[in-house]
């Protein structure tokens, strides 16, 4: 049996180690290949806990556009591990949406092993109550994987400054012709954005919600038929109103 993680390992720095030892051992890890020259789309949801690890295998020149949704009541990890191999494309969009004293994390290890792939990273966070939001982002560039693009973005919307949100992008780059980049910001509600629809007759709370659902849609761009998971959203996302 594999052995306890500890906050020693980066990958579970913030995990809530009490839960995780409930359940494990984890079950084994999906696998989602993509053959060469082909191109998917793939939404995993997780709406009952546990822990999900993902391995993504892309071939040369395919193409993977992965949308992922947390939303449980309790504890959930969803950890993606992701081998990119020459001209390789993925998208990946990630909505973590925690409340209670849930506590809802998303690790992810994108590893460009050949030349001229490229990925990109959207992810939302949305606490609210007592809960955590986790997002740790990882990417490495081979030495051998020369003019990689490569971009990262997360974002966390606190909704009551009881709650909690961890935010580290990590970049690895070992080649040197490159194009990567990464950004993270944590903060509430705009303040003005707010006050504007406001001026415009806009109720409060529907006010309030029209900006979170505009904040977590982010995450849904590049996806062909996104009209379900915006609607799970916009129903979680109203309650908090």
């Amino acid at each position: 049996m594999t052995a306890l993680p500890t906050r020693k390992q980066e990958a579970w720095r913030y995990a809530d180690l009490k839960a995780v030892e409930a359940l494990w051992p984890p079950p084994p890890a999906r696998l989602i290949p993509v053959p060469t020259g082909e191109s998917r789309e793939e939404v995993v949801r997780v709406t009952e806990g546990g822990i999900h690890d993902l391995h993504v295998e892309l071939a040369p020149g395919a193409s993977l556009t992965l949308v992922l949704l947390a939303r449980a009541p309790a504890y959930a990890r969803i950890a993606v591990t992701a081998h990119l191999k020459a001209g390789a494309s993925l998208d990946l969009g990630g909505i973590l949406l925690a409340d209670g004293e849930a506590v809802q994390e998303l690790v992810t290890d994108i590893r460009h092993e050949e030349p001229g792939a490229e990925s990109r990273q959207r992810v939302r966070l949305v606490v609210d109550d007592r809960a955590t939001g986790t997002y740790l982002g990882r990417i490495v560039v081979a030495r051998d994987a020369q003019q990689t693009d490569a971009e990262q973005s997360a974002r966390a919307l606190v909704l009551k400054r009881t709650a909690t949100a961890n935010l580290k992008p990590e970049l690895e780059i070992f080649a040197d012709d490159v194009k990567c980049a990464h950004g993270c910001t944590v903060g509430e509600l705009d303040k003005a954005a707010l006050f504007y629809l406001e001026s415009r007759g806009i109720p409060r709370a529907e006010a309030q919600a029209l900006l979170t659902r505009a904040f977590v849609a982010d995450a849904l761009s590049g996806l062909a038929d996104s009209e379900a998971l915006e609607a799970e959203t916009s129903q979680w996302l109203e309650a908090r109103a």
